[in-house]
């Protein structure tokens, strides 16, 4: 039972130091000037993916035989999995929730059913073309990232520098016009910081303490929980192989699941769904930068396999938001591609 208990322990303490950590980002953002999307698709999302690139990094620099680094590029490859499919999905899953609770509460207080769709779209149409951007910036920089799996040719390696330039210019970007949008919006009040909760205006070093406080929890837990898993898998049956694909990389995107739960039940969706798509940016850019830089980033069925998921996943987000028709029901729809996943991989592994 112990790592079991374990388990729940790390997911607690994930989701704990996430509400420090989101609390310190949103001030940090503000100390920064960088505007309140930026503070998802930046910060926030720099902060929470940085352990999965670490785990890239030491694996492809210090693995001793190739199968070794190409467990640092199955992290790569799972990371974008994750989010595109269970963290969007998990979002979905509690603005619906969200939504039904304030509905019974509407049914409560007046005896009358509220008025409107059961499932509302996700913002107007300014909003649907600022979600659906990240989504085009993802999608043809992960089909090149899928493409180069599957060829072999001497200057491979090289083209790693151009992924990092790819992540400068989005994050050029994104400063921009988070900047450019913030002037145009009316000014947030932030909930106070949790390091000096009684200051109208917290000091800037005990924003920074808190942010990388939270950070190191998270980290911390992040690589407990991984570990409870690697012991959990066999004890349920699982071959090593399913649970580094399956169940590893939804432990190693906890920290942004756990940051869209949080910023959706206090009301900031658009925060929740920049994170995670500020955070596909970093893992369709970074880690592939160093895969390819220290392996010979060559893919087998499993890994095609993924990479073929995310991006139906991506596609179908991209088509909705397009056609201004997402909704939390549709949002919550991209976890059944993680389920279509597993199911395929169970002919490939055996």
């Amino acid at each position: 039972m112990i790592p079991f208990l374990l388990l729940i322990v790390c997911a607690v303490a994930i989701y704990l130091s996430c509400e420090w950590f989101v609390n310190a980002v949103e001030w940090l953002g503000e100390r920064l000037k960088v505007g309140k999307m930026a503070v998802g698709t930046i910060l926030a999302a720099f902060g929470t993916a940085l352990p999965e690139s670490v785990v890239t990094l030491v694996a492809v620099t210090t693995g001793g035989t190739e199968e070794a680094k190409n467990i640092g590029v199955g992290a790569a490859m799972g990371g974008p999995l994750a989010l595109a499919t269970v963290a969007y999905g998990v979002t979905g899953t509690m603005l619906l929730l969200k939504h039904r609770k304030e509905r019974l509460l509407v049914l409560a207080d007046t005896g009358m059913a509220p008025g409107g769709p059961d499932t509302p779209p996700l913002g107007d149409e300014k909003d649907m073309k600022r979600l659906a951007k990240d989504q085009q910036w993802f999608l043809p920089i992960f089909i090149v990232k899928v493409s180069l799996g599957l060829v072999a040719f001497a200057f491979k390696p090289a083209l790693g520098l151009l992924f990092f330039a790819a992540y400068a210019v989005y994050f050029w970007r994104e400063i921009r016009s988070s900047r450019a949008a913030e002037a145009q919006e009316e000014t947030e009040e932030l909930e106070p910081l949790k390091f000096q909760p009684k200051a109208a205006s917290p000091a800037t070093w005990a924003v920074v303490a808190q942010t990388l406080a939270a950070l190191a929890v998270i980290f911390l837990a992040a690589h407990y929980f991984v570990k409870q898993l690697d012991v959990i898998g066999p004890m349920l049956g699982l071959s090593a192989t399913v649970t580094a694909l399956l169940l590893s990389p939804i432990a190693t995107e906890l920290p942004e699941i756990m940051n869209a739960v949080i910023w959706v039940r206090q009301g900031k969706t658009k925060l929740a769904l920049a994170n995670i798509s500020g955070s596909m940016m970093i893992q369709a850019t970074v880690p592939s930068g160093i895969g390819l830089l220290f392996t010979t980033w060559h893919f087998d069925g499993a890994l095609l396999w993924s990479g073929l998921i995310t991006m139906a996943a991506i596609t179908y987000l991209l088509a909705t938001m397009r056609a201004h028709r997402l909704t939390p029901a549709r949002l919550a729809v991209a976890a059944g591609f993680y389920v279509v996943f597993a199911l395929g991989l169970i002919p490939i592994l055996s």
